[in-house]
């Protein structure tokens, strides 16, 4: 079977919901073992159940990806009867706004959970994968590379996913590991329906639409159209790829403007 996973152990942070969830199921389904780091263990635990269903294997831990000693100690637990194969950091937050519209506090929140939460993860995770190898997939975004209005914070950590992928794969490449990034454009998850209703009430088709619109290809991806491009980034038919960004836009970068 092509894209197998079997006998493999991956970590996927925030894979309870959204690309996460997504990212989870896939890789479930190709016979890894899911470990699904979340703050929302109802979310986890339901994604689980949905693996459990499908015949595959997860299990849950509830992280806060932000604190250190936290991660430590969930990698410990993990590490204790597992080999980590597979690190996808996913977990991430928002922040509209340009940088008169961040406070101290939005940036600070964003940088703990977007940037310092991959950091943690890489910490706690690159050790063990130094003795036989592995594969890391960051979550990066379009605002990596490219300016996305009204993004000030959100694109300064996106920024720092992208370069810290280029890190670590350059510094551990001679270990086995593979290091790559997806970027993505709007994807259609729960949360971006919740900001259209929260930010545009009445207005949810109009804004759907005008956001769907922003992707040339005219449409807002799936996420498990982003989970099989992690997929493939995770088999071992991608063994010759690494440090690498990979945008998943429909367009967005290279035919707007």
């Amino acid at each position: 079977m092509k894209f197998s996973l079997a006998h493999k152990t991956a970590i996927v942070t925030g894979g309870g919901s959204g690309i996460g969830k997504a990212i989870s199921k896939t890789l479930a389904a190709q016979g890894a073992h899911v470990m699904i780091l979340e703050m929302n263990v109802a979310n986890a635990e339901q994604t689980q159940r949905e693996i459990l269903e499908e015949g595959g294997k997860s299990s849950v831990y509830q992280c806060n990806v932000a604190n250190q000693e936290n991660v430590g100690q969930v990698v410990g637990s993990i590490t204790k009867e597992h080999t980590i194969d597979i690190l996808i950091n996913n977990a991430g937050i928002a922040h509209v706004g340009n940088v008169e519209q961040t406070s101290e506090t939005d940036f600070d929140r964003i940088y703990n959970v977007n940037v310092k939460g991959v950091y943690n993860c890489l910490y706690s995770v690159v050790p063990h994968m130094k003795e036989k190898g592995g594969v890391i997939i960051n979550m990066a975004s379009v605002a990596s590379s490219v300016a996305v209005a009204d993004r000030f914070a959100y694109s300064m950590s996106k920024g720092a996913v992208l370069t810290m992928t280029y890190s670590i794969a350059k510094d551990y490449v001679q270990y086995g590991i593979r290091c790559n990034c997806i970027s993505p454009a709007r994807v259609h998850t729960p949360f971006v329906d919740g900001f259209i209703k929260d930010n545009y009430p009445g207005e949810e088709k109009e804004m759907f639409a005008k956001l769907s619109k922003t992707q040339p290809i005219g449409r807002m991806g799936l996420p498990e159209e982003v989970a099989n491009l992690a997929l493939y980034l995770c088999a071992d038919e991608a063994s010759f790829v690494t440090g690498t960004d990979f945008p998943i836009d429909g367009g967005f970068i290279k035919l707007n403007g």
